[in-house]
């Protein structure tokens, strides 16, 4: 699958996601308040979805871009991870949108929305800039190695 294969997938996740109310904002709020748990179904239903695709893709022999085989591993716990959580629950009640969500209502002309995403890449780009500083690297070199 090429580009166009990815911009069809992405056009009809984004009508998905639209479709099924979760690029509102009174949506998310009433998740957040637990008045609301279709959404809860929804993130359940992608996580076993995702189980089954990389199940069958193992199954299949199918490997990376970078020609590995598929493999998924633990990563290591480690507190930032925590804090990452935190932020990254605060935007979404705030903003009503997870990353996935805040494009597609790019998609609908949500003018809002184009704040988030620039809040989302101006927080992406801080932390590779504290974590460069900190002699950290900000992917693992198993990513670092498959983006060369």
């Amino acid at each position: 699958m090429r580009a166009p294969g990815f911009m069809l997938f992405g056009v009809l996740f984004g009508f998905v996601l639209s479709r099924g109310r979760l690029t509102d904002y009174d949506t998310m709020a009433r998740m957040f308040r637990l008045a609301e748990f279709h959404v809860f179904g929804v993130i359940g239903s992608a996580i076993v979805t995702a189980a089954i695709g990389f199940w069958l893709l193992r199954r299949a022999g199918q490997r990376t871009v970078a020609g590995r085989p598929i493999d998924m591993r633990p990563k290591p716990w480690h507190a930032g991870a925590a804090w990452g959580g935190l932020v990254l629950g605060a935007g979404w009640r705030l903003t009503g949108a997870c990353p996935g969500t805040s494009l597609a209502q790019v998609g609908e002309g949500k003018v809002v929305a184009f704040f988030t995403v620039a809040g989302i890449l101006a927080g992406t780009y801080l932390y590779a800039r504290i974590r460069s500083r900190a002699g950290t690297p900000s992917v693992s070199p198993r990513v670092s190695e498959a983006l060369r």
